[in-house]
């Protein structure tokens, strides 16, 4: 199915979750915002959120540095 992620379409598979998304795209581990067809997802339903054909998500992941 097909889904924008920050602005770029991506292709996925029926059945994944925000969390899947996430370790699919390297951010899991770290610190990362979702957002999903305008809605913040709590990091503790990034494992029930499905997604579906046509969803919007935006996924920022926080880089320290100093």
């Amino acid at each position: 199915m097909r889904i924008e992620i920050n602005g770029e379409p991506r292709e996925i598979a029926h059945g994944t979750t925000v969390a899947t998304l996430l370790q699919l795209l390297g951010v899991a581990d770290g610190p990362v915002a979702v957002e999903h067809n305008r809605a913040i997802v709590p990091r503790a339903q990034h494992a029930s959120t499905e997604l579906s054909d046509g969803d919007v998500l935006e996924v920022v992941h926080f880089v320290g540095g100093g």
